[in-house]
């Protein structure tokens, strides 16, 4: 694809809006949740996130399989060995045919504390440790216990996001500082403008974007005598600041796709890792024991130093001294 679908990812990586936990520490101009795009990269500089680490801890002891990359000059893991369900954590969304998949993000100690709930025990009650998404942009989670378990049971449904607010009474206004992750800014202005023209919210005298480098904030002047409560409601009903998010937990397993729960998705990860962390414990024993396999030999060698020097100043050819010193010690070719 060339390298600006590579920028494009890590550009997402570093966005606070996108991402529930950043993958990726931008430094720079990298968008805004308006949907425009980072500066240009000879301006952003990135390094890997804290968290990233925990991606790609133990990477090179063979904890997972390598690809040839597109032109076989060097290979490439199929899957990062993450301590953690990042797909979980952060949440996916993608668009192929008939593979459409949208994942919310959840509250990284809450997938911590059930993960390691589930591996005590298989049965256990995930909504009592999971409580609900935690979506990047923050927002008001309508709480639906029923709608919540079947998505947690299924894979599929969708939960209600609405907006935070405040009143500001002083200044007669609203201030919005949270919005749902599905939405704009833009999004939400365009629709309130379209209805203050319509003549169905009459009650609104100006709108405009106040967000600063401290975060979001959308100013709502109000007329005379409005009620705040009474408006907002209106607004939930009429515009996207109060949106639902559709949930598609479709999900590659052995290469082919499957829409799982969240207790099979647990199911697969934890059996993944416990795999992963016994392909590290054998690479880490092979080590061990091609170490002790020298060490073995130069004991041998140095309990009888003198007769090894005097074998390798009595060889002749250099090409013998290896041969002579296996012969004269009964050792292997890689111990001598």
């Amino acid at each position: 694809h060339g390298d600006a679908s590579v920028y494009d990812a890590l550009g997402r990586l570093a966005q606070d809006f996108s991402m529930r936990y950043p993958l990726v520490d931008g430094h720079g101009n990298f968008g805004s949740i308006d949907g425009d795009p980072p500066a240009a990269y000879r301006y952003t500089e990135a390094r890997m996130a804290k968290i990233s680490d925990e991606m790609l801890r133990e990477i090179e002891k063979d904890t997972v399989d390598w690809d040839p990359n597109f032109d076989e000059s060097r290979k490439e893991p199929r899957v990062l060995p993450s301590r953690f369900p990042n797909l979980l954590v952060n949440g996916s969304s993608g668009i192929a045919v008939g593979m459409a998949s949208q994942f919310c993000g959840f509250n990284l100690k809450e997938v911590c504390d059930t993960t390691i709930a589930y591996l005590k025990d298989p049965d256990h009650d995930l909504m009592s440790t999971l409580k609900a998404p935690d979506l990047p942009t923050g927002g008001e989670l309508l709480y639906d216990a029923s709608e919540l378990a079947s998505i947690y049971r299924t894979g599929r449904g969708s939960f209600k996001v609405r907006a935070k607010w405040r009143y500001l009474k002083g200044e007669n206004l609203i201030e919005i500082y949270e919005i749902p992750y599905t939405t704009t800014v833009e999004a939400i202005m365009d629709k309130v403008a379209e209805l203050v023209k319509g003549g169905k919210v009459k009650e609104i005298s100006d709108m405009r974007d106040e967000t600063d480098l401290t975060g979001l904030k959308l100013a709502i002047d109000l007329k005379r005598g409005t009620d705040p409560d009474k408006l907002m409601a209106k607004l939930y009903r009429l515009t996207p600041l109060e949106d639902a998010f559709a949930c598609n937990f479709n999900v590659l397993i052995g290469g082919s796709p499957k829409v799982l729960g969240v207790r099979q998705i647990l199911e697969e990860w934890t059996a993944w890792r416990t795999e992963s962390v016994k392909r590290r414990v054998y690479f880490v024993l092979g080590k061990k024991k091609d170490k002790l396999h020298l060490l073995l030999g130069l004991r041998k060698i140095l309990l009888d130093i003198d007769k090894a020097i005097k074998i390798i100043r009595e060889t002749e050819e250099d090409a013998n001294v290896i041969p002579n010193l296996m012969e004269g010690f009964g050792i292997d070719k890689i111990q001598a």
